[in-house]
C-alpha cells in the first residue's frame, strides 16, 4: 500500500488529533488504557458485589465507606513517599498493589475480606492519583502542566465511555463468568500500566536546597539562588516534615477546592434522585445528563484552561466556577412541578451550566496546586490536594442525598450559595499567598 504523502489520509488526520508534546501522547496512552479499564469495572460494580460477592445495599454502602476513608489518609503518605524514591517508582509499586488487589476480588468469600480488600483498593487508587499528579509535575514543563492536565482529563472521559460500553455488554449478559472476566480484565488493565508507567521517560531530580543566602535566597547545592523556588518555601517551612501541612493559602485552596467538588456529587448522585423523586422528567433522563456531561467535558476541558497560567487568572476562573455552579443549582431546583418535557429540559439545562463550571473549576484548581507548591515536594503538596479532594468524593454523595435532597428547592440555594462562596474565596487566599511569598523572599 503507498504512503499517502499529501498527509490528507485517515492516518494523517489521527496524528493532527494527537497532542504535540510526545509526553503528553505517552501519558495520554497510559490514561487511556487505565481508564478504560475503570470505566469496564465501575459499570458492573455493584452488580459484581451484590450479585456474585452477595452483599447487601447496607454492607456496600458502609464498606465503600470505610474505603473512601482508607483513601483520604493514604494520599498524604503516598504523596510524600513520592518526594523521597521519586514519583515513578512510587507509582509502578501502587499500580501494581492496584492490579493485585482488584484481582483478589474475585477471591473474597466473606464480609471482612471484602472491607479489608476494598479499603486496600482505596487507598492504592488515590494514592496513585496523588502520586500521579505529581509525576506529571516531573514530566511536563510548569507553563504546560494545566494544558496537559486538560488533554489527559479529555482523554480519561473518552477512555470511561469506551470501558462504560464494554461493561455494559457484561451487564446484559448478567452471568458471574462475565463479571469475573470484567474484574480481571481491569486488573490486567492495571498490570499494563505499571509496565508503561515503568518505562516512561522521567528527568534527573533537581537538587535540593540546603542553605539561605544572605542576600540572594536559598541556594542550591552549587550554591547559585533557585529561580524555582524564589521564596524558599522548602527551606524557610523545614525539610523534614510535611510543608503543604504547614503552608497556610495551600491548605486553604486545598479546601476551597474539595467544597468545588461537591459537584460531582451533585451529577452522580444529587440531579438522578432529583429526577426520579421530585420531577416529572422522564427516567431517560438522567442517562441523557451524563451523556451531556461527558460531551461537554470532552469539549471544553481544553478550553477552559486558557487564562489559567497566572494564579490569579486561575483564581478568577475559580470564582466563575462557582457562580457558575450556583446558577445551575437554582435552575434545577425549579424543575419540580414542570410539565415532563419542560421539567427534563430545565435538568438539562442544569447540567450544562455544572459541566461548564466543572471544567473552568478544575482548570482553576490544577493550576493554584502547582503555582502554590512551586518547584518542590510535588509529591507532598499534591498528596495534601488530592486528600481533599478524595474527602470531598466520600461525603459528597451522604450531603447530597441528605442536606440536599432532603431539603428539597431550600437545599439546592445552600449548596449553591456554598460553592458560589467557594469559588469566589479563592482570590483572597491567592492574595495572601502572594504576601507570605513577599514577606518570605524579604526575610
Amino acid at each position: 500500500m503507498s504512503v499517502d504523502p499529501s498527509g490528507t489520509g485517515v492516518a494523517a488526520a489521527l496524528r493532527r488529533r494527537l497532542h504535540p508534546d510526545p509526553t503528553v501522547r505517552r501519558l495520554a496512552g497510559i490514561t487511556l488504557v487505565n481508564t478504560v479499564g475503570n470505566g469496564l469495572s465501575l459499570s458492573v460494580a455493584v452488580l459484581f458485589f451484590t450479585r456474585v460477592l452477595g452483599l447487601s445495599a447496607a454492607q456496600l454502602g458502609l464498606g465503600l465507606t470505610a474505603a473512601g476513608l482508607c483513601g483520604v489518609i493514604a494520599s498524604v503518605p503516598a504523596g510524600r513517599a513520592a518526594d523521597r524514591w521519586g514519583a515513578r517508582r512510587v507509582l509502578v509499586v501502587l499500580v501494581s498493589v492496584q492490579a493485585v488487589a482488584t484481582a483478589g476480588y474475585v477471591l473474597v468469600h466473606s464480609y471482612p475480606a471484602f472491607v479489608a480488600l476494598a479499603c486496600l483498593v482505596s487507598a492504592v487508587d488515590r494514592g496513585s492519583a496523588a502520586v500521579r499528579n505529581a509525576l506529571y509535575a516531573e514530566v511536563l514543563p510548569a507553563d504546560r502542566r494545566v494544558a496537559g492536565r486538560a488533554h489527559l482529563r479529555v482523554v480519561t472521559n473518552i477512555g470511561i465511555c469506551l470501558g462504560t460500553a464494554l461493561g455494559a455488554i457484561a451487564l446484559q449478559l448478567d452471568t458471574r463468568p462475565v463479571y469475573l472476566t470484567a474484574i480481571l480484565a481491569d486488573a490486567a488493565s492495571f498490570v499494563a500500566v505499571a509496565v508503561l508507567f515503568h518505562r516512561l521517560s522521567v528527568p534527573p531530580r533537581p537538587s535540593t536546597t540546603v542553605r539561605s543566602s544572605a542576600v540572594g535566597g536559598p541556594t542550591a547545592k552549587s550554591g547559585v539562588a533557585d529561580p524555582s523556588d524564589p521564596a524558599g518555601k522548602g527551606v524557610k517551612q523545614g525539610r523534614r516534615r510535611n510543608p503543604a501541612l504547614r503552608d497556610g493559602p495551600f491548605l486553604a485552596v486545598t479546601v476551597l477546592n474539595a467544597v468545588l467538588c461537591l459537584q460531582f456529587a451533585v451529577l452522580e448522585v444529587g440531579v438522578p434522585l432529583w429526577i426520579v423523586q421530585e420531577t416529572e422528567a422522564p427516567r431517560i433522563t438522567v442517562a441523557g445528563t451524563l451523556i451531556v456531561n461527558t460531551l461537554l467535558v470532552i469539549t471544553l476541558q481544553m478550553r477552559a484552561t486558557r487564562g489559567t497560567e497566572e494564579r490569579a487568572g486561575a483564581a478568577r476562573a475559580c470564582g466563575r466556577a462557582g457562580l457558575v455552579l450556583a446558577a445551575s443549582c437554582l435552575v434545577i431546583s425549579v424543575a419540580p412541578g414542570l410539565p415532563s418535557v419542560l421539567a427534563a429540559a430545565v435538568v438539562l439545562g442544569g447540567v450544562v451550566l455544572q459541566s461548564l463550571g466543572e471544567v473552568t473549576a478544575q482548570a482553576g484548581g490544577w493550576s493554584l496546586s502547582y503555582d502554590l507548591a512551586g518547584e518542590r515536594d510535588h509529591g507532598a503538596y499534591q498528596g495534601v490536594f488530592n486528600a481533599g479532594t478524595a474527602a470531598a468524593l466520600m461525603v459528597g454523595p451522604a450531603l447530597v442525598s441528605t442536606a440536599v435532597i432532603g431539603y428539597g428547592t431550600a437545599g439546592w440555594v445552600v449548596l449553591g450559595a456554598l460553592l458560589a462562596a467557594a469559588g469566589l474565596g479563592m482570590r483572597p487566599v491567592v492574595r495572601w499567598a502572594g504576601r507570605r511569598d513577599a514577606s518570605l523572599g524579604a526575610a
